[in-house]
């Protein structure tokens, strides 16, 4: 079966649809029109890496798409949600990532990671680093108590969209992602500060 490629954003969200349904060709034709985005999304995250990473931006990107491939059914909403999805999924990728690479060198330590600017408090440059699998860890603590601002911090941070992004992503005011990008902030904070304390 050919699949015309989509050139509108509603021809876009309707192949995503269908992907989300199971058709595997949709996603190979949708593939073009949102890899600058899906590039985006991962440079965002490699930058916030070790320097050291050896992970790239294409094979974050490629082995993203190959992990949504195998997906059966999956609700897309839209162009946004799919994007979410995609940094979310990008994120337990580059999780799993260090933990395989910590499992090959034994007592190798942690490895840190730069916190962005938005999350690190400006007062407290000796915060700048944090190590990715606490940063994970707090995160699903975080998403214990309140799932909203973990996926705000997901969005955010990992996915590097704005306020208004995140909020029509979540269908929330850009005033509530503000504060809850404040909140959730904070606690992050304090939780990673309490980590390296133990």
């Amino acid at each position: 079966m050919s699949v015309d490629i989509p050139a509108s954003s509603e021809q876009i969200t309707a192949m995503l649809r269908l992907w989300g349904h199971g058709d595997t060709e949709a996603l190979q034709a949708v593939l073009p029109h949102i890899y600058d985005e899906l590039r985006r999304i991962a440079h965002n995250q490699l930058r916030k890496q070790r320097s050291q990473h050896t992970l790239q931006t294409t094979a974050l990107i490629n082995e993203a798409y190959l992990r949504l491939a195998d997906e059966r059914k999956l609700q897309v909403k839209d162009r946004d949600h799919f994007l979410g999805i995609a940094a979310h999924l990008m994120r337990w990728i580059l999780v799993d990532y260090e933990r395989r690479r910590r499992a090959v060198k034994r007592g190798a330590g942690a490895t840190c990671v730069s916190l962005d600017q938005n999350l690190v408090a400006k007062d407290d440059p000796a915060q700048s680093d944090v190590d990715v699998l606490a940063l994970d860890q707090a995160l699903l603590r975080l998403a214990e108590l309140d799932s909203q601002q973990s996926q705000i911090v997901e969005l955010r941070y990992f996915g590097g969209l704005s306020i208004e992004e995140t909020g029509k992503l979540l269908g929330v005011s850009p005033a509530t992602v503000k504060r809850s990008w404040s909140s959730a902030r904070a606690w992050l904070l304090r939780e990673l500060d309490a980590s390296t304390q133990t």
